[in-house]
Formats: C-alpha cells, structure tokens, sequence
C-alpha cells in the first residue's frame, strides 16, 4: 500500500495556520491528490472546523484535548478519512497552545505508524508582529513568561520556522525578525510566507510535500511550567443561533460583536490571542459562511470570509482564547451578544452552547525522545 504523507503545521494562536492550511490543501487537491484535514481544540464546536468544511475539503475534528494527549483519537481521525476517501495527503492542525509535538505525535507515528505514513518535517507558523513582541525587538502587548515558554518551545521543535503574514510588515522589520529567528533557533529552516496573497507558499509547500522530517533528540520540555502557561489561558466556544424576521447583514453583525467584545478585554486588561467567529446561513447561499478573526489587543478585527446576501438566520460560532479568567470571556461574550439589540432591533441571539475553562496539564499518551 502506498504510504500518505502526514503534514502537521503548528504556531501559536493567531498565526494563520487555518489560512494556510486552506491554501496547501488547495494546492494539493489542484495536483489530482486526495487531502484530508484534522482539526484539534481544547473544547468542542471550532470555527477552523466551520470554515474549512465550508470550502469543501473532508475534515475530521478532535476535541477535547491537544494531538499529543488525544493520540489513539488522531489515528482513528485518519483511520476514518481513510474509509470514506483515503486520502493520499493528511493535513493536521494542532491546538495553537500545544507544543513538544515531534516528540509526541511525529517520533510515535513513524514508531507504530511507519508503513502507513510518510512523516513531512514539522513547520511552526508565526506571525511576524506577535513575534518580533515575543523576541524583544518591538514593543507592545505580549503574554507572561510561563504562556511565552509554550511560544519558544513551539519555535525550538520546529524544523520550519515559517514567517507568515509577511504583506503586513516592512522589509526592514521582516530582515530583523528573521535574524533574531537564526539566532536564538539555529537549528531551523527560516521561511517567509504570506498565506493572504500567496507570496513564498511554493517554496515551502515544496518543503512539506516533498521531505520528510529528519529525526533528532527531542527537546526538553518541563511539564510543570507548560502546564502553568496554559492554565493562564482562558478558553471559550459558544454557538449561538441568530434570527430575525427581516433580513440582516451578518458581516455587520460579525463586526460590531468582534468589535463589543474586544472593548471588554481591553478594559478587562485580557491579553487576545485569538478569537474567531464563523456564521452559517440555514440556507440558500450554497454552503458559504462568514469569518472574522481577531489576533491581538490592537488589532482590527478582519473579515476574511464574507456573505454576498442579507440573510434571516443561521448560526454563530465562537472561538475565544485569551490570557485571562474564563469567567471574564463568558462576560465579554453574553454583555455583547446581549449589546447587538441595540443596533439589530429585531435580532434574537439565543446562546445553544457555551463553554469556558482553563486547559488542565498536558499528558501525551506517548513520549518518544
């Protein structure tokens, strides 16, 4: 049987993976090969999920836990792609708070897994303002030193650093990155990407589709404190199911929501990291959705994804990650669900589904060194 490439792209929250994720799978389907997507979250109900679905590609989602603590659940994921459509391309996207995945999920697949996959070398995402924050080059709101050790060991494990959003910074702040990027991680190939206008993508899918990872000793990971760092985030998913009986703008809606709950971190002294949204008309747009993202305290919140039509109901999904209480995300969120009334008069947000926690203390099911 001939062996599928298994492709994992990780980076910290707000990197662009499911952008990226989107266009290698693209570009894969484009050469006549059959991809399959896995998508991975802490809770249940994923904006990344929503969207890449919405685009067509066959996609199975693991909740409840990052790859390396939920790793009989990713072979079943690819057991269960390879039933309906066998795909000759798997693309995996890991929670964006996990990192120590060589060592837990690549070294034990290739271990149990080495004459179904062929394992292509891991590429860590970044976004070059986050980053440049993270290494001490710009000034700007960043996250404590114990969610920052999660950050620095997801560049250490990486055997591509990938510079994403590259159409968002001067080159001069690029050339500055990228050697800071050498310096303190030597042992990567450094990659600059722009996943928006397609600007390096060939180079590195050539990577990733071509190679395969070579092994090393895994690095060194102090549980402790990788716990401590995630506990510091705040997680929340919600659904919530918007209806009115004329028709509404729900890029708008997209907009002002992203906008109400941004206010309410930003007085809350919460640190964004990501949060997203995706809504789904009920009906007569063809499976389309729209998508909103939001990456950092001061940035804008972005449409990426749109409506072309007014539209009467459909669903909202949430996805909010945050250094700060659970407890202060689920305020944001039902205050500004509760704040559309305003603007929207006839619109009802009826909330379906809500959860909001901390991540518990990572246990990798394997743990090859």
């Amino acid at each position: 049987m001939t062996k599928a490439r298994y492709i994992m792209i990780g980076g910290f929250l707000g990197a662009g993976k499911t952008t990226a994720v989107a266009k290698l799978a693209e570009r894969i389907a484009a050469q006549g090969l059959r991809v399959g997507l896995i998508t991975n979250d802490q809770g249940s109900e994923l904006v990344d999920t929503a969207m890449l679905r919405s685009r067509g590609f066959a996609t199975e989602e693991i909740p409840g836990g990052c790859f390396c603590c939920r790793f009989n659940s990713l072979v079943d994921a690819a057991n269960k792609l390879t039933e309906t459509m066998r795909p000759d391309v798997f693309i995996a996207e890991p929670v964006g708070s996990c990192t120590d995945l060589v060592a837990t999920v690549t070294y034990p697949l290739r271990r149990m897994y080495g004459d179904q996959f062929l394992i292509a070398p891991l590429s860590v995402l970044v976004d070059p303002i986050r980053a440049a924050r993270v290494l001490g080059i710009e000034s700007g709101g960043k996250f404590s030193e114990k969610v920052l050790y999660i950050y620095r060991k997801q560049l250490e494990e990486a055997d591509l650093i990938v510079i994403n959003k590259t159409d968002l910074v001067s080159a001069e702040k690029l050339a500055a990155l990228r050697a800071a990027l050498a310096k303190d991680f030597p042992h990567a190939e450094i990659l600059e990407i722009s996943a928006r206008n397609g600007s390096g993508l060939e180079t590195w899918f050539a990577r990733v589709t071509a190679s395969e990872q070579l092994a090393r000793g895994a690095m060194e990971v102090d549980y402790e404190v990788y716990a401590e760092g995630e506990a510091l985030l705040g997680w929340l998913n919600a659904t919530v199911t918007l209806a009115s009986p004329s028709e509404f703008d729900a890029n708008e809606v997209l907009r002002q929501l992203a906008g109400d709950v941004q206010r309410q971190l930003l007085a809350a002294s919460a640190e964004i990291a990501h949060f997203k949204m995706t809504f789904s008309p009920d009906a007569g747009l063809g499976g389309e959705v729209a998508v909103i993202n939001l990456v950092r305290n001061d940035f804008v919140p972005e449409l990426s994804q749109s409506l072309e039509e007014p539209i009467t109901n459909g669903q909202l999904i949430l996805n909010l990650r945050a250094e700060a209480a659970p407890e202060t995300l689920r305020t944001a969120v039902e205050e500004s669900l509760a704040a559309l009334a305003q603007k929207f008069p006839l619109l009802t947000a009826r909330l379906e589904h809500l959860e909001h926690f901390r991540p518990g203390k990572p246990q990798p099911t394997h743990r090859d060194a």
